[in-house]
């Protein structure tokens, strides 16, 4: 049988600026973020998010958090081989609060190699994360500090997020639902 595709808007441009904007919100206010974060958006995925939440938190404390970007391919468990552009990480992390940066959550897995690989590279007095979608489904016992959205999804659906490095009017978040 052939799966047929459903594809639907989730979120629009003018609801993802404004998710951007709390998310912002919410990273600078805890105390330790007083000092100065290092966002790391993971490449492909996390990266122009990265690049809105710092544009955003620049405007709201007049100084822009340290940014760096995280290829995580050598920690993958799963052997998924992308081409993508070497990490770009910020010369001092360790001590610092270091902020995760991606786009979707699902099992988990994605973000324990961020962690694994961000471990190598130095400790941060304390890592957070931030998602833009968490599709719950984990499987492993990871949990985002700060969620732009929850929305459940089964395993045959596929979300996909179109996010430019600075605000446009096609940013969006769909999901396809694949009827069996």
């Amino acid at each position: 049988m052939n799966a047929a595709s459903q594809l639907r808007e989730l979120i629009g441009s003018s609801e993802i600026e404004r998710i951007i904007a709390r998310l912002a919100h919410q990273i600078i206010e805890p105390d330790d973020a007083q000092d100065g974060i290092v966002l790391i958006g993971i490449r492909r995925g996390g990266e122009n998010l990265a690049r809105r939440l710092a544009a955003h938190i620049e405007r709201i404390t007049g100084t822009a958090p340290a940014l760096g970007f995280l290829n995580i391919t050598l920690y993958r468990d799963d052997h998924v081989t992308h081409e993508m552009p070497e990490s770009e990480i910020p010369s001092q992390i360790a001590g610092r609060t270091v902020v995760i940066v991606d786009d979707v959550l699902f099992t988990g897995r994605t973000i324990r190699s961020a962690l694994d690989a961000i471990m190598d590279l130095g400790r941060p007095a304390a890592l957070r994360l931030c998602v833009l979608i968490d599709r719950g489904s984990h499987e492993l016992p990871i949990t985002a500090d700060y969620v732009g959205r929850s929305i459940p999804t089964s395993r045959r659906e596929r979300i996909t997020v179109a996010i430019a490095p600075s605000a446009r009017n096609d940013d969006s978040v769909t999901i396809d639902a694949r009827a069996s």
